[in-house]
C-alpha cells in the first residue's frame, strides 16, 4: 500500500516521527513524505527532522508565508500534481493546519481515500482557522482517527455514524512520541534560572489583536518579576512586538527549539502559558499546569479535569491565577486521558485491515 504522508508543521513532524516508525515495521506499506513547507523555517522545520529521525521529504513544496488562501491553494496545486504522478493509494493528513486541509482536498477532488489522523477535535469556535480545517478535513476523509473518546463523540453528534467512513478511537500519536524521546531530552543553551515558566504564542486571534497581544505580554512582564519566563519566539510575533514597541524587559526571548530542547523545558518548568494546541497536551504529559491564552480549548478533557486553565488574554485574570496556582490545578494529574501510548502501531494495524 503507498501511502502519501502531508506534513508541514511543527505538531505534525513530532506526530509523524513516531507514525512512520510504526508504518517501516510493515514491509506492506510504502510511505512516502510530501512536506508543504508551511513552516519554513529551519528551527521550526528541518530541526525536527534531524532530531525525530523522521524520513527525508520525497516532495517539498515552498508554501509558507503567505495568506491562508494563497497559501492554502499553492499546496492544492502542488499537491495535486503529486498525486497524479505517484498515484498513491491513500493520503495521509495530520491534525488541522492549512497542509492538513490542502492534503485532504486535493486527494479528494482525485477520489483518493483520505486518512485523518487527530480526527474529531472541536474547539467550537467557528473563528479560528484550525476549527474550519479540522471540520472540513473530517467530512470528506475515509479512515478517521480519533485521539479520545470526546472526539469520537464529536464525530457521532455530528452524524458520522451514517457517513461512508470508518472511526476509530486510537489514543493520541504526541504521546507515542513523548515516550519515544523522553529520554532524549537536551538541555537547551541558554541562561537559565532554577525556577521558570515557558510560554509560547503564535495563533492569529492573539498576535492579530494588538490589545489582546499587549495584554498577555503585560502579564507575562509582571509575572517575569516573580519567576523567569522563557518565551521561544514565533518569526511573525517577532515582528509584530518590535513593530508595537511591547514591552518585554522581563521576558526571556529565545529562538525557537528543536522537539528534544522543548521535552527538556516541559521537563523542568513550572508551569507553561501557551495559545498552542499541541503543548497543553504536552504540559499534560509531564504533569505541568498549563495556562490557556484562549477562551475555548479543544482538549476538554484537559479543563474538566483541572489539568490546564482557560485564561484567554485577560491580564489580570493570567496575573491571578498564576498567583493561585496550587489551589487551581488538580494535585495529581489523571492518567491515560490519550491513550496508552500505543495509538502509531493501532493506526498502522488498522490501515492495512
Amino acid at each position: 500500500m503507498k501511502i502519501l504522508t502531508i506534513l508541514g508543521a511543527r505538531p505534525q513532524f513530532i506526530k509523524a516521527s513516531s507514525q512512520s516508525k510504526a508504518f517501516k515495521k510493515y514491509p506492506e506499506i510504502q510511505e512516502i513524505i510530501l512536506h508543504t513547507g508551511q513552516h519554513y523555517d529551519f528551527k521550526m522545520s528541518q530541526v525536527f527532522f534531524s532530531d525525530l529521525d523522521i524520513p527525508k521529504p520525497t516532495f517539498f513544496l515552498k508554501s509558507g508565508g503567505k495568506t491562508h488562501a494563497k497559501m492554502t491553494g499553492e499546496m492544492m496545486e502542488g499537491i495535486e500534481k503529486i498525486i497524479l504522478k505517484i498515484k498513491p493509494d491513500r493520503v495521509l493528513v495530520y491534525g488541522d493546519t492549512n497542509s492538513t486541509l490542502a492534503g485532504a482536498l486535493s486527494a479528494a477532488k482525485l477520489h483518493i481515500p483520505i486518512i485523518h489522523i487527530e480526527a474529531g477535535l472541536r474547539s467550537f469556535n467557528i473563528q479560528m482557522p484550525e476549527e474550519i480545517n479540522r471540520i472540513l478535513t473530517d467530512r470528506i476523509s475515509s479512515l478517521l482517527f480519533c485521539p479520545t473518546q470526546n472526539a469520537y463523540e464529536n464525530l457521532k453528534k455530528e452524524g458520522f455514524l451514517n457517513f461512508p467512513c470508518k472511526i476509530h478511537i486510537s489514543g493520541d500519536v504526541m504521546l507515542d512520541s513523548i515516550k519515544q524521546y523522553s529520554k532524549y531530552a537536551k538541555k537547551p543553551n541558554i541562561p537559565l534560572s532554577n525556577n521558570f515558566v515557558l510560554a509560547t504564542i503564535h495563533r492569529a486571534e492573539n498576535t492579530n489583536d494588538i490589545e489582546k497581544l499587549k495584554s498577555i505580554f503585560d502579564a507575562l512582564e509582571y509575572i517575569g518579576r516573580e519567576v523567569q519566563v522563557i518565551l521561544p519566539l514565533h518569526p511573525r510575533v517577532a515582528k509584530i512586538l518590535k513593530h508595537q514597541k511591547i514591552n518585554t524587559s522581563n521576558i526571556s526571548f529565545i529562538d525557537p527549539l528543536g522537539y528534544l530542547e522543548m521535552i527538556w523545558l516541559l521537563q523542568n518548568t513550572q508551569a507553561v502559558f501557551t495559545d498552542s494546541g499541541g503543548l497543553q497536551k504536552e504540559a499534560y504529559f509531564f504533569s505541568k499546569p498549563c495556562f490557556v491564552l484562549r477562551e475555548e480549548s479543544e482538549w476538554v478533557e484537559l479543563t474538566k479535569n483541572n489539568c490546564n486553565i482557560l485564561v484567554g488574554a485577560d491580564k489580570e485574570k493570567i496575573i491571578s491565577c498564576f498567583g493561585n496556582i496550587s489551589d487551581l490545578f488538580a494535585r495529581s494529574f489523571p492518567k491515560n486521558l490519550f491513550g496508552d501510548g500505543c495509538a502509531t502501531e493501532l493506526i498502522a494495524k488498522t490501515i492495512l485491515e
